[in-house]
This record gives structure tokens, sequence and C-alpha cells, in this order.
């Protein structure tokens, strides 16, 4: 292949801007070397996970700060990103008058798969099947009656109502997914 316009320019003239182009030709070669990087697995004999997935949302709270929630099966750590094997969904959950609603993402799996778990003040969501395993925690924001909860799963779109609570219940009530 010829060389670029820039280096056969440079050879003909001895000028300083044809430093400028010496200095282009640096920053493609280590463009390129980057790019190499980016796509050798996280660690060699690291046991891999497909897809990898991270995201995040940005939402505004109650507050008027933002607050940034992650998802995905790529967490952060000290030593570089872990991927895990089961992925966070993308979640949200809304406080309506009387209910708390939550609104997760779980895209190719099927309703059966769908095991819900709620107690006063928590909702665990998790899916275990050979193609999909997802696994989400979510502290809520207000007391509810796991007794109350619906769920409706659509479209690849989970929704779970919960009636706020106004005392005690019991608490560790299983979840039917319609």
């Amino acid at each position: 292949m010829s060389e670029p316009w820039w280096r056969r320019k440079r050879k003909k003239r001895s000028s300083p801007w044809f430093n400028l182009f010496e200095e282009f030709d640096n920053l493609d070669k280590m463009f390129d070397e980057m790019m190499r990087h980016a796509f050798e697995p996280f660690a060699k004999g690291a046991k891999e996970y497909k897809p990898y997935v991270y995201g995040f949302s940005v939402s505004i709270g109650p507050e008027g700060k933002p607050v940034l929630r992650e998802f995905g099966n790529v967490q952060r750590d000290r030593l570089g990103p872990k991927i895990k094997e089961e992925r966070e969904p993308l979640v949200d959950i809304l406080e309506e008058d009387q209910d708390v609603v939550v609104v997760a993402e779980l895209p190719g799996v099927e309703k059966e798969d769908i095991k819900l778990r709620a107690t006063q003040v928590r909702l665990t969501v998790s899916v275990d099947t050979t193609n999909q395993k997802y696994y989400k925690e979510l502290d809520l924001p207000v007391r509810v009656y796991p007794r109350s909860a619906r769920a409706v799963y659509k479209n690849g779109v989970l929704e779970v109502r919960l009636k706020k609570a106004v005392e005690k219940m019991p608490s560790g009530e299983r979840i039917s997914v319609e």
C-alpha cells in the first residue's frame, strides 16, 4: 500500500507544520493499539458468559438530585470489570398514592420462569434458565403488604404492584405472575 499523503509531502519539504502530521500518525498508531486491546478477553482463562451487558439509567430523584442506576452483568471491581453469570435487569420503582409499582425489563424469559419474593420492605426478582439468568434485590421505598402483590409480565416487561402498608403484615410471601 502506498504511503499516506502527509508522509510523501513531509519528505519533499521539511516544515514545522509537518511535525503535526507526524503527531497525528502517532495518535493513529496509539488508537489502533487501544482497539486491539479492547477486544481481548477480560482475563486469560476466565469463564466467559455471553452476552456482556452493562448500562445505566439516570433519573431525577424526589429531592431533585440525579439518581444513577446500573444494570447488566458487568460490575466494577477494584481489580477491573467483573463478569457475573446472572444479570441485573433495568428496574424502575414508582410510588403512587396507594401502591408501589416495580417495573423490570426481563427480555427473553417465559413468565413461568420468573420467581418473585416479597417482604414488607424488599422485593426479589430472579430468573434461572439455561439461556437467561436475572437477579435483583430491591429495597422498597415504603412498607407494603406482601400478600397484596399482583404481577403481570408482557413483552419482556414485568410489572409488580404492591399496596402500601399501614400496619405490620406477615412477610416472605410468594407472588404468582399472571
